[in-house]
């Protein structure tokens, strides 16, 4: 008669399981700081870009009414589209700054 093998389970381990779960989790961490990485990268593009309008349609202000605009709501009429929540325009210099330096600098 045939000696019949021990049956074997071919499931997993208690300790593989533990070392996928460990390399998912540094996986998913590496992930998320990178995207933060990305995210701080794209507000600091928006508010450089936004600065840069707002310069850009001052300048114009200026060189058409020969004054700096009171206020960003001169510059919505022809100048700009839209009025900036993030940056305003001195009226005596023409200088444009952030309104909340923790959104822009």
């Amino acid at each position: 008669e045939a000696e019949m093998a021990p049956k074997r389970d071919k499931g997993f381990t208690l300790v593989e399981l533990l070392i996928v779960i460990v390399i998912l989790g540094v996986l998913s961490t590496v992930t998320v700081f990178a995207v933060s990485g990305i995210t701080s990268r794209g507000e600091d593009a928006r508010c450089d870009a936004d600065k840069r309008t707002v310069e850009v349609a001052a300048e114009a202000y200026y060189a058409e009414n020969g004054a700096w605009p009171a206020n960003m709501a001169a510059l919505v009429p022809g100048f700009i589209k839209s009025d900036s929540g993030l940056h305003a325009v001195d009226a005596t210099t023409g200088v444009v700054s952030a309104v909340d330096p923790g959104d822009c600098a």
